[in-house]
C-alpha cells in the first residue's frame, strides 16, 4: 500500500455551546461549511464522508441533510475516540484510493436537549448491558472507581487530580468560545460537591451543545487549496473491556493505542509538544498519561503538579479548556484535533504553544473500568 501524505486541511469548532434554536443536523452543516471554506473547497468537491453520534443509520441521513453521495463513508462508533479514529480510517481510504477528500462531521444539542451526560446507566441493549444494568452502573460510578483504586494503589490524591480542572480553566480563560471562564483554584474544586466518590462536581465535564468538521485529504492535493496543511503522522486504536477476566482497571486502552501510534511514527515522547487528551473526567487525564508512557504507572499525580501541564510547561495539555471547562456536547474526540491542527497553524493566540511542531491527540469512548475504546493520533506541521 502506498504511503502517500496525508493530511488535514481544515478543521472548524461550532462556536455554539448553547443552541436549542438549532438541530444537531444543522450544527453538524455549518460546522462542514466552515471547515471546507477555510479549505477552499465546496461539497463537490467531497467523495468521502464520516460522522458519528446521530443514530444507528445517522450517516445516510446526514449525507441526504448534505445532499451528499460520497465513494466511500465511515460510521464507526466508539464514544468519544471515535473522530479520532475517523481522521485514521479516513486516511487509510485515501490511500487505497477508495475516495480523494473526506469531511468528518459531528453536531449535538446535549444541553438543550437536557441530556445528563455520564449520569444514566448502562441501558443501551448491547448484550452485556443485560448483566450490567442490574446493578446500577454509571459512566461516572464507572470514572470514580478507576479514581478509587488509583488512589488506593498509588497514593494519589484529591488534590492532584484537582490541578487538572484548574488547569484547564485556566486554558478556557484564553479560550473566548469556552463555556466556563471564571477562575478556578484547587479549594474550588474540592469544595464542590461530590458526585461519585472521589469525584468531585468539578472533576466532571460539563454539558454544552457544540460540533466541528475536518477536513483530510493527500499532501499532493493539499498544494492547491487553502490553508498550511497539518500532517496526519499516524495512529493507533484499542479497546479495554471486562470479558477477559479479572484485570487492572488502571490498565487502560491508551496503552495499547499509544504504543503502536509511537511505534508507527517514529516519534518519541520527547517530540511531542503538545497534548489533545479526552478529559471526561479529571482521572482520564492522568489514566491516560500514564498510559501513553508520559510517566511510570502511579506517577501520574506528581506529573500533573508544577505547571507542567499548562501552557508554557513542559507537556502542555487541552489548550482550548478541555470538556472540563471548554466543552463537552457528547463526544469530544473531534475538539481534540481541531484545536491540535490549529494549534500546529499556529492560529491560536494568546493560548498558543510557541513552535508547535507535533501534537498528540487521544480520545477515550466508553465506560473506562468497564469496556472503553482508546484512538491515539499524531500530527506534525508540514
Amino acid at each position: 500500500m502506498s504511503r502517500a501524505g496525508i493530511a488535514i486541511v481544515g478543521a472548524y469548532e461550532h462556536p455554539t455551546r448553547w443552541a436549542p434554536d438549532k438541530t444537531a443536523y444543522q450544527i453538524a452543516a455549518e460546522s462542514a461549511r466552515g471547515a471546507l471554506e477555510e479549505a477552499g473547497l465546496t461539497l463537490a468537491d467531497v467523495d468521502g464522508y464520516a460522522c458519528s453520534g446521530v443514530g444507528p443509520i445517522g450517516i445516510l441521513s446526514m449525507c441526504h441533510h448534505l445532499n451528499l453521495a460520497p465513494d466511500w463513508f465511515d460510521s464507526t462508533a466508539i464514544g468519544g475516540s471515535s473522530f479520532v479514529a475517523q481522521v485514521l480510517n479516513a486516511a487509510a481510504a485515501i490511500r487505497d484510493g477508495l475516495c480523494t477528500t473526506v469531511l468528518i462531521t459531528y453536531g449535538s444539542t446535549a444541553a438543550s436537549d437536557r441530556f445528563a451526560v455520564g449520569t444514566g446507566g448502562g441501558t443501551s441493549g448491547d448484550p452485556p448491558d443485560h448483566f450490567e444494568a442490574v446493578y446500577g452502573p454509571t459512566i461516572v460510578g464507572a470514572y470514580a472507581m478507576v479514581a478509587q483504586r488509583h488512589m488506593h494503589e498509588f497514593g494519589t490524591t484529591s488534590e492532584q487530580l484537582a490541578e487538572i480542572a484548574v488547569t484547564m480553566r485556566r486554558h478556557a480563560a484564553l479560550n473566548p468560545n469556552a463555556k466556563y471562564r471564571d477562575p478556578m483554584t484547587v479549594d474550588d474544586v474540592l469544595a464542590s460537591r461530590i458526585i461519585s466518590s472521589p469525584l468531585h462536581l468539578l472533576d466532571c465535564c460539563v454539558i454544552s451543545d457544540g460540533g466541528g468538521a475536518l477536513v483530510v485529504t493527500s499532501e499532493e492535493r493539499a498544494k492547491d487549496l487553502k490553508t498550511a496543511p497539518v500532517r496526519v503522522l499516524g495512529g493507533g486504536v484499542a479497546a479495554r473491556h471486562s470479558g477477559v477476566g479479572v484485570r487492572d482497571i488502571t490498565d487502560i486502552a491508551a496503552r495499547q493505542s499509544g504504543h503502536k501510534a509511537f511505534e508507527r511514527t517514529g516519534v518519541r515522547h520527547e517530540d511531542v509538544d503538545l497534548c489533545m487528551i479526552y478529559d471526561s473526567f479529571t482521572i482520564t487525564v492522568l489514566s491516560t498519561l500514564e498510559n501513553l508512557g508520559f510517566c511510570a504507572p502511579g506517577e501520574g499525580g506528581a506529573f500533573v503538579q508544577g505547571g507542567r501541564i499548562g501552557l508554557g510547561g513542559d507537556l502542555p495539555l487541552n489548550l482550548d479548556g478541555g470538556g472540563l471547562s471548554s466543552n463537552h456536547p457528547g463526544m469530544r474526540g473531534m475538539f481534540l484535533v481541531i484545536e491540535a491542527t490549529k494549534q500546529l497553524r499556529g492560529e491560536c493566540g494568546d493560548r498558543q504553544v510557541a513552535d508547535a511542531r507535533v501534537a498528540l491527540c487521544h480520545g477515550t469512548g466508553g465506560f473506562l473500568g468497564i469496556r472503553h475504546s482508546g484512538a491515539t493520533l499524531l500530527l506534525g506541521r508540514t
